[in-house]
């Protein structure tokens, strides 16, 4: 062998038994500190609690609750309970004679905090929309900073007589839509002023809407207001539009009883039947058959020029009685029709007469089919058109 070779032998062996020296000293080491951890306590836990402990064991320290101490010079009293600290407001003074309960150790309760409701989010405010009837109105709206009432007072007085329906509704600060009477005192922060369109006389004309947008302008440049009109062309088209409906609807059917031959009917026994049947005499002399908002279904008025009146003579006649249909403003009308034909059968029966038409034919169930089958197609029509027999847009379409 060279010594080249021998000489790492050498080396490589003294590496070896170095390894194996410090593995011993490790191994020892480990073992000592296993032995004094695991090493078993010199007293018994199991033995009596009296009996004595060595010295340089550590005494264990249990939980406790310390009992309430009271200060006597303080305002409040203060329960000691380790920590946290409770602070509890004084009990009301106890009478000398009442005996002093023993104080009893309180048990902590963790205070949850009330519920906060979520804070609704906030809604911009939005003027409620005017009063204005898009189908058969024009318009007039006028704004401005506290716009008082009075101030329109001769233009209200002037309008009156403009020959159609002129409605004033003001708006007030923070309120809702209310109509205006120009002697009050009040404010407003808006103001519309309609005009019906057309009615039972016909179509609104130019002139009448030109007087309206005229006169209600001066006032408001007079105060410093805000005014805009609406268009009066296309108002004017509209106008012409539903004049020519409620002239195709605007129907009046007439149903007679009438005495036979050259007889008359007795009007005791009209007007008793009347009654009978729910009729109200109004301050015009004729009978009327109310709904539950007062008005008339159908009418009873006496053929002669003489009216009704409270008082009838007994042999009083006439040569017949006229029950009156105001087709568009009836709502439910085929129904109210069918009772006023069995209303005038009644009435004929009675008298002896006969009920018949506008042209005094006798009124056959093939006559009543007809009108009520007209009375279907006219309701048809209304409704279609926006405006339902009965409803708030007939009766003042139909005054």
């Amino acid at each position: 062998m060279s010594e080249l070779q021998i000489g790492l032998l050498a080396v490589g062996v003294v590496v070896v038994v170095v390894v194996l020296l410090f593995n011993q000293f490790q191994e020892r080491r480990f073992r000592k500190q296993a032995d004094h951890a695991f090493r078993p306590p010199e007293v018994d836990p199991l033995a009596d609690a009296a009996a004595p402990v060595a010295s340089h064991t550590r005494d264990r320290i249990e939980p406790a609750l310390r009992e309430p101490r009271f200060e006597p010079d303080d305002d409040d009293v203060v329960i000691e309970l380790g920590e946290p600290r409770l602070h509890i407001e004084p009990e009301p003074p106890v009478a000398a004679s009442a005996p002093t309960p023993a104080p009893v150790p309180l048990a902590e309760t963790p205070r949850t905090p009330p519920p906060v409701a979520p804070r609704a989010p906030s809604v911009p405010t939005v003027a409620p929309p005017a009063p204005y009837d898009e189908l058969m109105e024009y318009r007039v709206r006028i704004q401005g900073d506290g716009i008082l009432a009075s101030a329109f007072a001769d233009a209200f007085n002037q309008l009156r007589g403009l020959g159609k329906l002129v409605r004033w509704h003001g708006l007030p600060s923070g309120g809702e839509w209310e109509e205006v009477q120009p002697w009050r005192d009040a404010h407003y922060q808006q103001l519309v002023v309609t005009l019906q369109l057309a009615d039972r006389n016909g179509a609104v004309s130019e002139e009448q809407l030109a007087t309206l947008c005229s006169v209600l302008t001066g006032v408001a440049k007079s105060h410093g207001l805000r005014i805009a009109c609406d268009d009066s062309t296309e108002a004017l088209e509209r106008a012409q539009s539903i004049d020519r409906f409620c002239v195709d609807v605007d129907v009046l059917i007439g149903l007679n009883v009438v005495a036979r031959g050259e007889g008359a009917v007795n009007l005791v026994r009209i007007v008793r039947e009347a009654e009978a049947g729910g009729m109200a005499l109004g301050a015009d002399g004729v009978f009327q058959l109310l709904d539950s908002r007062g008005e008339p279904l159908y009418a009873l008025c006496n053929h002669d020029a003489e009216p009704f009146t409270g008082e009838v003579h007994e042999g009083q006649t006439s040569q017949g009685v006229t029950l009156q249909f105001d087709v568009p403003r009836v709502p439910d009308g085929v129904k109210v029709f069918d009772g006023m034909v069995t209303f005038g059968r009644r009435l004929a029966n009675e008298v002896g007469g006969i009920l018949v038409d506008d042209n005094l034919r006798p009124l056959t169930d093939s006559g009543i089919e007809k009108i009520r089958a007209q009375l279907a197609q006219i309701y048809e029509r209304m409704d279609a058109r926006g405006v339902p027999s009965g409803s708030r847009r007939a009766l003042r379409l139909f005054s």
